[in-house]
C-alpha cells in the first residue's frame, strides 16, 4: 500500500488533479455551467488547501485500487480505462443521484459533468498507470 510506486503515483496524480481540475471547472467550463444552474451553492473563494487535501486523498485511494485491478499489468491505455470507470461512477452515478434529488443544475449540467468526469479521471488513470509501469521492478 506503501509501495513506492503508489506514493509517487498520488503524489503526481495529485497536482496533476489540482491543475488539471482548476483548468476544466474553474476557467473552461465557468460559464457553461453557470448557464446550466439552478441554485448556486458555490463559495465565493474555495478553500484550496482542502481541494488539495481532497486531490491527495482521492489520488491515493485511486493508486491503491489501480494497483489491485492492474495486476501488474501496466498500460495508458488499462489506466485510461480505469479512471473512466471510476469517473462513470462518480458523473453518472452519484451526479444523476444529485439530479434526482437535488436541484443544483439542470439535466444538460449533469450528463457534461458526467462527460467531463469520465475524461478527467481517465486522465488521472492513465498517468497513474504510466508512474507504475515506469516504476515496476524489472524481472
Amino acid at each position: 500500500m506503501f509501495s513506492k510506486s503508489n506514493l509517487l503515483a498520488t503524489l503526481v496524480a495529485t497536482i496533476v488533479m489540482f491543475f488539471l481540475g482548476y483548468l476544466i471547472w474553474g476557467l473552461a467550463t465557468v460559464d457553461f455551467f453557470t448557464e446550466h444552474t439552478i441554485v448556486n451553492a458555490m463559495k465565493e473563494v474555495p478553500d484550496l488547501g482542502i481541494i488539495a487535501l481532497a486531490n491527495l486523498i482521492a489520488s491515493f485511494i485511486l493508486s491503491t485500487l489501480y494497483s489491485k485491478w492492474a495486476r501488474g499489468h501496466h498500460s495508458l491505455g488499462q489506466g485510461f480505462e480505469f479512471g473512466a470507470w471510476i469517473g462513470a461512477l462518480i458523473g453518472l452515478g452519484s451526479g444523476l443521484i444529485a439530479y434526482a434529488t437535488m436541484s443544483l443544475m439542470d439535466m444538460t449540467g449533469h450528463i457534461v459533468e458526467a462527460v467531463l468526469d469520465i475524461v478527467f479521471y481517465g486522465i488521472i488513470g492513465a498517468i497513474i498507470a504510466l508512474i507504475y509501469q515506469k516504476t515496476a521492478a524489472k524481472s
